[in-house]
C-alpha cells in the first residue's frame, strides 16, 4: 500500500472539496423545495424560494411544477446526494481510500439520472417539461453531470489519494 500524498499535491481533490461543498448547499437552496412540495411559481419575498423561481420560471418547467417522479429525484438529492457530499467533502480532504467505491457509486447514479432522465426529459421530452432556455439551464444543470463524471475518473483506479489524478 502506497503513501497518500499531502492534500497540497492533490490540488484536484481541493478543486472536489470546493464543488462538492458548493452541491451540498445548492441541494438544500434548490433540491430540498420541490421535495416539500414548496410553491415557487410566483416571485417571493423568502430568498430560498425567490432564488428558486428565478431560476426555474424561464428555464426550468419540469422544476418549477415537478411531477411525483421528478419530486423523488430532487429528494435524492436533498436527503441522499446532500449528507454524502459531506462525506466525500471529508474524505477528499483527508485522503480517505475508502470513498473510491461511494464515489464511484455516487457518479454513477447522479450523471445517469440528470444525464438521462432530467436532460432527456427537458429537451426530447414532453413539449410542457421541455426547457424554453436551454442555455440558461445547461449553465445551471451541466455540472451536475460533468464534475461527477470528472470524480468518476479521478476514482478509477485503487488508492486514489496516492496519485494527483
Amino acid at each position: 500500500m502506497s503513501a497518500n500524498l499531502p492534500l497540497r499535491e492533490r490540488r484536484i481533490d481541493v478543486f472536489f472539496a470546493v464543488v462538492f461543498s458548493a452541491f451540498t448547499i445548492t441541494s438544500l437552496i434548490a433540491d430540498l423545495m420541490p421535495t416539500l412540495g414548496f410553491d415557487f411559481s410566483e416571485p417571493s419575498d423568502n430568498f430560498i424560494l425567490n432564488a428558486n423561481h428565478w431560476y426555474a420560471h424561464d428555464t426550468d418547467p419540469l422544476f418549477m411544477d415537478p411531477p411525483v417522479w421528478m419530486r423523488i429525484v430532487t429528494g435524492l438529492s436533498a436527503l441522499v446526494y446532500m449528507p454524502f457530499y459531506v462525506v466525500l467533502v471529508y474524505a477528499l480532504l483527508r485522503g480517505r481510500n475508502w470513498i473510491q467505491l461511494p464515489a464511484v457509486i455516487y457518479a454513477t447514479m447522479i450523471s445517469t439520472i440528470t444525464g438521462i432522465i432530467v436532460f432527456g426529459v427537458e429537451f426530447f421530452g414532453e413539449p410542457q417539461w421541455q426547457t424554453p432556455n436551454p442555455a440558461k439551464f445547461l449553465a445551471f444543470n451541466l455540472p451536475y453531470v460533468l464534475l461527477p463524471l470528472l470524480l468518476l475518473v479521478r476514482m478509477r483506479k485503487p488508492e486514489p489519494f496516492t496519485r494527483r489524478f
